[in-house]
């Protein structure tokens, strides 16, 4: 259940938070940056708990308001502590017993360490929904309780009494307490494909509510995953639950004797089918104190194991604006460094300019990065914006196409870059050995001014580039010779020639540039846009000054 518990916060998380670098802020702005993250902290708590709506997804909750500790023990004394997340979710109504929520376990290490000094372990599923009391007087369901603070929540029996889920008389005239999770049911569920899929926020909304239809109560399911004042052995306490109609705690609860095997149960839930979303595994002693010492704060006796994150929130460092080699803007976000599933990511693509201006993202905001096809981070969305965002300015959309940066100016660097790449690689010349860090370090050594300048450095000058010894120098060298004995058709591509579809191409420059756009557009394939690009490319004067360059050369067809 979202922001079920205070301290400590997710403890991975604020480790990670802790190992970051504290923010380098005047205290005006560190005051500021910490008060408006509490107070969207604040609204988030508001929302969830008083109207039932989910602003945010659960692990960026917990992330955010690590970040907000983090801050405030690297700027000591500024802003006032969080507040309870639950300061204002209890409700008239007392629990029984107390809903004590869990300490999450930040590492392999601290599940190894909390399971090596207790007996009688057993691992259940974490049910990603909402905590519910259900009191049971001579086999009648009497009260239904929210969570609320742990202590005290809100009348929910009208609700309760309305889903199926729920028996509303059980087989033998018991009086009992059970804690559970009311969850939105997902047949065939696996969490490691879908994720949450914002499962508990809907549950969450429908119990705000005065009234359920039939088919939303329909779609609510209960998993029953404590009896407190049920038996003293685990074993006997699932067996009675299962025979009181609560299948699921008995089918859905484990015994485990070491690490590998809670490892293995928690990878089967999480890649396997379940009726329901679970965002991790809880391990539990099979023995526990009494009901009547239970409190409203994490116990020692269960713990929650996380599944891995689905999201990451990251702060943004900068906007970098990458121009490629057809002057084509791509805004990237770079970031504070996150880890996202064992991979640490940095930079994450917005793809391009339109979609930058609609999110309006600025260095100190914090965005919410998934992992789309487990391995490209990208952009979810926007979840906090820092009040102080400087202005960003984005490079002129019409300053970069396809016939610009020719050399290595400053406002060039992106796009010339782009073009050597292009140049070395599969779809140009396919150079051995060269690449986007042959090119950086002879553009930092101030070698290059044109395109085609390497063509004239000797095994001399580039044994003289910074990182490059004798040894590669000479295998830099016989490359570039290499070039010289590409075939015409190979150059064209390299220097950038527009996509000429199946139009057949001259052996010689001369012909190429000759041809008027009416020809052009005579080929097979070409149309009245391309053959206008082929004609501007063979006319404009920084591309006939690199043919000259290579009829020098000796280059064929050139």
């Amino acid at each position: 259940m979202m922001q079920t518990w205070i301290a400590p916060f997710l403890i991975a998380l604020a480790l990670d938070a802790r190992a970051a670098p504290c923010p380098d802020w005047p205290t005006v702005q560190a005051k500021a940056e910490i008060s408006a993250l509490g107070a969207q902290i604040a609204a988030w708590d508001q929302a969830y708990h008083r109207q039932g709506v989910s602003l945010v997804a659960d692990e960026l909750y917990d992330q955010a308001r690590a970040q907000l500790e983090q801050w405030r023990s690297c700027f000591a004394g500024i802003g006032p502590p969080p507040a309870d997340p639950l300061s204002g979710s209890a409700g008239r109504i007392a629990h029984p017993v107390a809903q004590t929520g869990l300490h999450k376990l930040a590492d392999n290490a601290a599940v190894r360490d909390w399971m090596a000094t207790r007996e009688d372990l057993w691992i259940q599923p974490k049910v990603d929904g909402v905590a519910v009391t259900l009191v049971y007087r001579g086999g009648l369901l009497q009260q239904a309780i929210s969570r609320g603070d742990g202590r005290r929540g809100q009348d929910w029996t009208a609700r309760a009494r309305r889903l199926s889920a729920i028996p509303q008389q059980l087989p033998t005239p018991l009086d009992l307490t059970l804690q559970g999770e009311l969850y939105w049911r997902l047949p065939a569920h696996v969490q490691a494909e879908a994720g949450g899929l914002a499962a508990r926020g809907r549950v969450a909304g429908l119990l705000a509510r005065h009234s359920l239809d039939d088919e939303q109560a329909a779609s609510i399911g209960l998993f029953v995953w404590d009896w407190p004042d049920g038996p003293s052995g685990m074993r006997e306490r699932l067996q009675r639950l299962d025979a009181l109609g609560f299948a699921d705690s008995l089918r859905l609860s484990q015994p485990i004797g070491d690490f590998n095997q809670a490892s293995h149960w928690r990878q089967h839930w999480y890649r396997g089918a379940l009726p329901f979303a679970s965002d991790g595994v809880v391990l539990r002693q099979g023995s526990r104190p009494p009901a009547q010492r239970w409190q409203a704060t994490p116990p020692h006796w269960a713990a929650a194991w996380k599944y891995p994150l689905s999201q990451a929130l990251a702060v943004v460092q900068a906007v970098d604006f990458r121009i490629g080699r057809s002057g084509r803007i791509t805004p990237v976000l770079r970031l504070q460094p996150i880890t996202l599933d064992e991979r640490r990511i940095e930079y994450v693509s917005l793809g391009s300019l339109q979609r930058w201006r609609s999110l309006d993202i600025g260095p100190g905001d914090q965005v919410a990065i998934q992992l789309a096809g487990l391995t490209i981070p990208h952009l979810d969305n926007v979840v906090w914006r820092s009040p102080h965002r400087p202005v960003v300015q984005a490079p002129q959309a019409d300053d970069y196409h396809a016939l610009s940066c020719w050399r290595a100016t400053p406002a060039c660097a992106s796009q010339f870059r782009a073009r050597l790449a292009w140049l070395s690689g599969k779809q140009g010349l396919a150079l051995p050995g060269v690449g986007p860090g042959t090119w950086d370090k002879l553009l930092q050594a101030q070698q290059l001014d044109g395109l085609l300048d390497w063509l004239q450095l000797s095994a001399t000058q580039l044994g003289e580039v910074p990182g490059l010894g004798p040894l590669s120098a000479s295998k830099l060298e016989q490359s570039f010779a290499l070039a010289r004995q590409r075939p015409f058709a190979d150059w064209l591509r390299a220097l950038g020639l527009p996509p000429s579809g199946a139009a057949p191409l001259a052996d010689n420059w001369d012909e190429l540039a000759q041809r008027s756009r009416a020809q052009w557009q005579r080929q097979p394939g070409i149309g009245p846009s391309r053959a206008a690009q082929l004609q501007a490319f063979f006319q404009h004067p920084e591309v006939r000054a690199l043919r000259e360059r290579l009829r020098q050369a000796g280059v064929a067809g050139f």
